[in-house]
């Protein structure tokens, strides 16, 4: 009786149903053939959006509003990985390793930018697709692989903290940049939020552990309440101070320990699921599949270059730790693929609309390095194997 006095209501729920089965079907086959899951969401979206095969009508606000949670559940589990030892330890053990990731990374999609005379804040953007890896698909990989004991998997996690932290500040320096405005009024509100980020960073790690046994309950259903509500409530006054919703429900997830980092683990991992799904597929929604051709081009070479320069950043960081060839060669493929970030930096950009061409050209770079990066991380062994047999075979008996 409540639905039906919705208007529109059986179509939300026809659309809605359909295209979450639709997104299962895809998880399927992405499992299937061991691939990650984000590009056949993208796709999903490209599916039904602006010139795709099917127009969604009703769903789409629904949607879009669940990609919003998404991004929050992402960074909050992305932030439950950390804790405040392990970002301190990352940075002062491992700031050369970050510095050369950051240099070689961001420098292509800056100046790739630059030279298309974009807009700067939009080259800047595109710096950050290019930079950051994805963490999601990574650890899926590391653990499929079984290579979660090996000695460069802690140089290869060292190096996704430090991108992490430096999101923290990336993400509220953009906010500001986009704004708009007088550069006094620019300056005071980057200030502005990236002192409150720093703040809050500074009180997750002091006083985690009382957040987490105020947060924690027996009850799961208290539990998911609390930790839900606590990350929305911190993500909108982020927002507020323009520091970014997903930075702030990554700060909640680094102040969770102990049983309650645990327990959010369980209670919280298929709501991730339901609505990043939704979050990849909103993205989708919003690029018209006529603009991804002309991309296509540009998008590869960017992904070769930035395909090389990840390897050369793992290799380097993982030489710099004592680790022989075969573990440089497996951190650099390893560190390859792109995803859940890349898609947040380039959401802001379609959802300001400062540059057209840039959310077609994103679309297309993580189709391709979420897609060939979990796949070359594959090869690395077989391949390091090949090169070891051949130089022991041309060795003097």
């Amino acid at each position: 009786m409540i639905l039906a006095a919705i208007p529109g209501a059986a179509t939300l729920l026809m659309e809605l149903g359909a295209i979450l089965l639709a997104l299962a079907f895809l998880g399927r086959v992405a499992a299937r053939f061991g691939i990650p899951s984000i590009p056949l969401y993208l796709i999903a979206g490209l599916a039904v959006g602006n010139g795709g095969v099917v127009e969604l009508v009703t769903a789409r606000q629904f949607i879009e509003t669940g990609a919003q949670i998404g991004v929050i559940l992402l960074l909050l589990l992305l932030g439950l990985e950390y804790t405040g030892d392990e970002l301190t330890a990352a940075l002062k053990n491992h700031a050369p390793a970050g510095a050369v990731d950051l240099v070689l990374n961001f420098t292509p999609g800056l100046v790739l930018g630059l030279i298309l005379g974009w807009d700067p804040r939009a080259a800047l953007l595109l710096g950050g697709i290019t930079y950051i890896s994805s963490s999601g698909i990574i650890a899926r990989v590391l653990a499929d692989l079984g290579n979660t004991g090996n000695r460069e998997t802690p140089v290869v996690l060292a190096i996704l903290v430090t991108e992490d932290l430096v999101m923290a500040l990336y993400l509220p320096l953009m906010a500001g940049l986009l704004i708009g405005g007088e550069a006094l009024n620019i300056g005071v509100e980057i200030g502005i939020a990236i002192s409150a980020v720093i703040v809050a960073l500074g009180l997750a790690i002091k006083f985690g552990n009382k957040i987490s046994a105020i947060v924690f309950n027996q009850s799961d259903e208290n539990l998911l309440l609390s930790l839900l509500g606590l990350a929305l409530l911190v993500a909108g006054v982020a927002e507020q101070l323009q520091a970014s919703a997903a930075v702030g429900a990554f700060l909640v997830g680094i102040a969770l320990n102990g049983p309650a980092e645990h327990a959010a683990r369980n209670v919280l991992a298929p709501l991730r699921d339901l609505f990043a799904a939704m979050f990849f597929a909103f993205f989708g929604l919003q690029i018209d599949p006529s603009d991804l051709p002309p991309a296509l081009g540009l998008a590869l070479a960017l992904a070769l270059i930035t395909a090389a320069t990840k390897l050369a950043t793992g290799w380097w960081s993982a030489r710099d730790a004592g680790i022989e060839w075969r573990g440089r060669l497996r951190a650099g493929t390893t560190l390859i693929a792109r995803g859940e970030f890349s898609i947040v930096i380039a959401g802001i950009a379609v959802a300001d609309g400062i540059e057209e061409d840039l959310g077609p050209l994103a679309a297309a770079y993580v189709l391709i390095l979420a897609t060939s990066g979990p796949l070359l991380a594959r090869a690395a062994d077989p391949i390091g194997r090949r090169i070891h047999e051949r130089r022991s075979a041309s060795l003097p008996a």
